[in-house]
């Protein structure tokens, strides 16, 4: 329970200085970037030396395992992002205060997936083996499927948003929803959050299930699914610019995948994968991705030019 204390309060704190520093839009540089990433990665590793001090080098191990699983899981997101700012033209200056109010929602839908779904496979055993089926067909499909594209208007939360309320077609601000007159009018930036907020729902079905294949203890799949979350919009922008460069990234990210899927078919029939193990894989993956991608120089995505 003590541990549950120590992470609550330390994401309060840490929600109330982004905030704090964050209420106005601003283009972030890479430095603020790189620093805000430090802070965030520096926090999990401490946060993850609490643990082994207080709950044993096995959850210790469980919890880094996941938060390597989460951290690369959501690069995937980070092309979502790229191309939903590029399809409304959203400026540097915006692409913060979206994320961040995206990322406070993905917070709560996270804790929602995480609790039920430990609850439903705790009860139902059979749940495991389909989990590890969906992230097999997620894998396929990322390796195999062809590029992705992101259609809004196709986009089903977004269309129900159009409705309901009248949309400019030009950001002037950085507001959301604002009063005019007698009508409430909505910015392309609010279609924009709902875009990556329900982009967000689509990666916690692939994500969540694949920490449930090192350990379904709740503390653990939650505090490192929050931490990896916390750190995705210093990530985005720190990397931003250079994703192109990581043409083989995302067949590094569905190997993963397709290896936690097996994983846990196996596991329901018996088989124990050690964690130490899985920890190398997933670390050996990303890194042969990574090298491979800077050796050819290959463009993965073209990057937007917002000003």
């Amino acid at each position: 329970m003590s541990m549950w204390i120590v992470f609550a309060l330390l994401l309060t704190v840490m929600l109330v200085v982004d905030l704090g520093l964050n209420r106005k839009s601003h283009a972030i540089s890479f430095k603020e970037a790189l620093c805000w990433s430090a802070v965030w990665i520096g926090l999990a590793l401490t946060f993850n030396a609490g643990i082994w001090y207080t709950m044993g080098s096995g959850k210790a191990l469980e919890f880094f395992t996941g938060y390597v699983i989460e951290k690369a899981l959501s690069v995937d997101n980070l092309f979502v992002f790229i191309m939903i700012f590029s399809y409304f033209g959203i400026a540097n200056r915006h692409q913060a205060r979206i994320l961040k109010w995206g990322i406070i929602g993905a917070l709560v839908m996270r804790a929602i997936f995480i609790f039920v779904g430990i609850e439903l496979v705790v009860r139902f055993s059979w749940l495991l083996p389909l989990f590890g089926i969906l992230l097999l067909a997620t894998a396929w499909k990322m390796a195999f499927g062809g590029e992705g594209n992101v259609d809004p208007a196709r986009n089903p939360m977004v269309r129900l948003c159009g409705k309901i309320v009248p949309v400019t077609k030009q950001i002037r601000g950085d507001w959301f929803v604002k009063r005019k007159g007698w009508m409430i009018i909505a910015s392309p930036l609010l279609l924009a959050l709902v875009m990556v907020e329900s982009s967000d729902v689509v990666f916690a079905v692939d994500s969540i299930p694949a920490i449930f294949a090192v350990t379904l203890d709740p503390f653990i799949v939650f505090t490192s699914n929050i931490f990896a979350i916390m750190g995705l919009r210093a990530l985005y922008f720190l990397l931003a610019n250079m994703l192109g460069m990581f043409a083989y990234l995302k067949y590094g990210i569905s190997f993963i995948l397709a290896f936690v899927g097996i994983k846990m078919l196996i596991t329901t029939g018996g088989y124990h994968v050690p964690v130490t193990v899985s920890l190398s894989i997933i670390l050996f993956t990303l890194l042969f991705a990574v090298l491979a991608s800077l050796a050819v120089g290959k463009s993965a995505v073209e990057i937007p030019k917002n000003s």
